[in-house]
């Protein structure tokens, strides 16, 4: 056993100060969560620890970090470029990790087994057993790395991160690719495991997981003891105890101020007063005197009480621009499926959705979620079978999986017949600074640009929502944000989504897609 301390952690970008001061000691048999919110410094924190960014000696450890996911060039992978045709095939199980580093040159390392050597060190029964363990069949070690699904990497990937004992891995968003079926497994294989930080922001992996939670938090990196629930209730009893001890402080300064100006305007009045007596004024310049004293004194209180005044994190409510339809039905689907090259998706399904309710759409990577999403909003080049009914002339409002949003923010509002005032207000209550209102959307942070396609969709009036994956890219407020907003706008959605807890909190009816 050895320990992980922060002594006095101080970082940040130019004058963005990211930990001030942040002490903590950290048991390297810890299965931790990190949380905060995007952008506060859980990527930082892991790059300090992994040594890709060099501070002073305010980190004290002897252990080895190694990084999830590991990084690859393409030139590690297949030679052969998928068409763009494949691509999208591809796009139903889960996009392949993207890569950058460890130099191959012989073509057999281009398998699954000796790019995962290039990694790590390993005997092939050592990570046949991890495999076995993560569920995932072993002939995907003698395939092509590209060739894998983006689960199949997940998995692959994580399997290499425990086979050297010295190791204290560092996993971020290891959930990213994962239908729900194979986050109970990852998050089965962790249990398991001791000694690592994960970054994810499905609550229910995080609650299954960890026993430790990292919260980022007003600069400081603080300690619960517990999984995300637990951090989640002690975090709120915290939260509210200094929002009391806020209100009173708040009131408490607000009477010394009072009583400070009422002082000196008296003493002022009694030394300006017509027809005083030299006695009169010099008992009255004392008494001034006196007051400025005391008003001295009462701001030193303000300034030591607004000293301790905190900054509390909270999330403001989302608005959107729902119209309730005058059609009771808005979808009807009777022996609905679809097929790509006369393969079908998914077996035959039957269901309505009515005005009010929220359907989540549920099933394996692969087996044709999105692909209803497309369908629905004419984008899907395979084939239909069965009836499927919408009202004409419905207004309906995506969030996509993938998305091409460009411009600045004005004229995309224009462009797309946004409530701008609306619009705005959702990236700001979504956490988006207000400095990037004036960038184009295409230069912005994957989680900027998804809040962009959100914010979109709140904004559009809109009958019918189709949602495919909203979370991508969010943090767990956010989650809560978006969960608030639904469960109190109650508008009609279809949507995909793999966290489990989202779905059970916003939906009213589930659509379990099943194989043919």
């Amino acid at each position: 056993m050895s320990n992980i301390e922060f002594k006095d952690l101080t970082f940040g970008y130019g004058e963005n100060l990211i930990f001030d001061h942040a002490q903590i000691n950290i048991d390297d048999r810890w299965k931790l969560g990190l949380v905060g919110r995007n952008g506060r410094g859980k990527s930082t924190l892991l790059k300090l620890l992994e040594g890709k960014i060099i501070t002073d000696s305010s980190i004290i450890t002897d252990k080895n970090f190694v990084y999830f996911p590991q990084l690859l060039t393409e030139e590690d992978l297949n030679d052969e470029k998928i068409s763009s045709e494949s691509k999208n095939q591809e796009s139903h199980k889960g996009d392949s990790i993207e890569s950058l580093s460890v130099n191959i040159t012989d073509r057999k390392s281009q398998l699954t087994f000796y790019l995962l050597n290039e990694l790590a060190e390993f005997e092939q029964w050592e990570l046949e057993r991890e495999l076995s363990l993560l569920k995932v069949d072993l002939e995907v070690l003698w395939r092509p790395f590209e060739s894998l699904s983006g689960g199949e990497q997940t998995k692959c990937l994580l399997a290499i991160l425990f086979l050297d004992e010295t190791n204290f891995p560092l996993i971020d968003e290891p959930t990213n690719h994962l239908d729900m079926a194979s986050r109970k497994v990852v998050a089965q294989y962790l249990k398991k495991k001791s000694g690592f930080i994960v970054v994810s922001h499905d609550r229910n992996f995080l609650d299954e997981v960890c026993d430790h939670t990292l919260a980022i938090e007003r600069q400081q990196v603080i300690l619960y003891q517990g999984n995300y629930s637990t951090y989640e209730q002690e975090k709120k009893l915290r939260d509210d105890f200094e929002l009391a001890e806020d209100e009173r402080l708040r009131k408490d300064i607000s009477r010394l101020k009072r009583i400070s100006l009422e002082k000196r305007d008296w003493s002022n009045q009694r030394e300006n007063v017509a027809g005083a007596t030299f006695v009169d004024k010099k008992v009255a310049k004392k008494q001034n005197q006196r007051a400025k004293a005391i008003e001295k004194r009462m701001g030193q209180e303000v300034e030591n009480k607004e000293k301790l005044l905190k900054n509390i994190e909270k999330t403001d409510p989302l608005g959107m621009n729902f119209q309730p339809s005058h059609h009771r039905r808005l979808i009807q689907f009777e022996k609905f499926s679809l097929a790509f090259d006369k393969k079908i998706l998914f077996q035959p399904i039957d269901f309505s959705l009515k005005v009010g309710e929220i359907a989540a759409i549920v099933g394996p990577n692969g087996q044709g979620k999105s692909s209803i999403i497309k369908y629905l909003s004419g984008n899907f080049s395979g084939e239909r079978n069965g009836f499927v009914q919408l009202p004409q002339g419905i207004k309906i409002s995506f969030v996509r999986q993938i998305y091409d949003n460009r411009g600045y923010l004005k004229d995309f509002a224009t462009e797309n017949q946004l409530d701008y005032e609306l619009f705005l207000s959702n990236l700001r209550k979504l956490g988006m600074e207000r400095k990037q209102f004036t960038k184009k959307i295409e230069t912005m942070s994957q989680g900027q640009q998804k809040k962009v396609e959100l914010a979109r969709s709140l904004s559009q009036e809109a009958e019918l929502y189709l949602w495919d994956e909203p979370l991508n890219y969010l943090d767990v407020f956010n989650h809560e944000q978006i969960a608030q907003l639904l469960e109190n706008s109650q508008p009609t959605m279809l949507l995909v989504e793999h966290d489990q807890a989202f779905v059970e909190k916003v939906s009213n009816q589930i659509i379990n897609l099943k194989d043919t």
